[in-house]
């Protein structure tokens, strides 16, 4: 007869612990990305993006707060429409839950998903989440600027050969350089 602590024992070292998978080749990877965009104008008639999805949200939730103030804003009535249709059925919507959903699955099966902050060793945590929050919401008031977020500026754009988002990559990749330099100390 085995006792309880045996069998604990023997469950704790059955345990394994699966090594995470190498990332994707990234050229294949962008073929993947470009027929993912091909796809989605032959299928769905319009490219990639997705700014306009919290603007969906954000119009959807601002008409149920202050219906009158959405009504009369021009920003909001672009997404809220006539009022027939709900602005949470837009495709960007269902593609940033897909997304999002397809994200968390790829992270599973890679063995990748971790409760950690990605930090280098002379920055804290507070400070990394910080400097991300600063970035994301510069990123994002610099989509809605533009006009469109990166995924839409670069993918959709740049393949339709618009000369905007052409030069829109070209300022994110010369804006990421240079501010690689300045903050390269803190994650080396």
């Amino acid at each position: 007869m085995t006792s309880i602590s045996g069998i604990l024992e023997k469950e704790k070292t059955e345990i394994k612990v699966y090594e995470p998978k190498p990332y994707s080749n990234p050229y294949l990877a962008g073929v993947g990305l470009g027929l993912v965009l091909l796809a989605a104008f032959l299928i769905m008639g319009r490219g990639l993006g997705a700014s306009g999805a919290p603007s969906s949200v954000i119009a959807v939730v601002v008409n149920k707060v202050a219906p009158d103030h959405a009504a009369n804003n021009n920003f909001y009535k672009e997404y809220i429409g006539d009022g027939t249709a709900n602005p949470l059925k837009d495709w960007l919507v269902f593609e940033v839950i897909g997304v999002a959903i397809g994200g968390f699955i790829s992270g599973s099966l890679a063995h990748r998903i971790k409760g950690k902050v990605e930090k280098g060793p002379n920055v804290s945590v507070k400070m990394r989440l910080t400097y991300a929050f600063i970035g994301g919401s510069l990123m994002g008031f610099g989509a809605k600027l533009a006009r469109g977020c990166t995924s839409g500026q670069a993918l959709t754009g740049g393949a339709m050969l618009n000369l905007g988002s052409w030069a829109f990559m070209f300022a994110v990749f010369g804006g990421g350089y240079l501010a690689a330099y300045f903050f390269r100390r803190q994650w080396l």
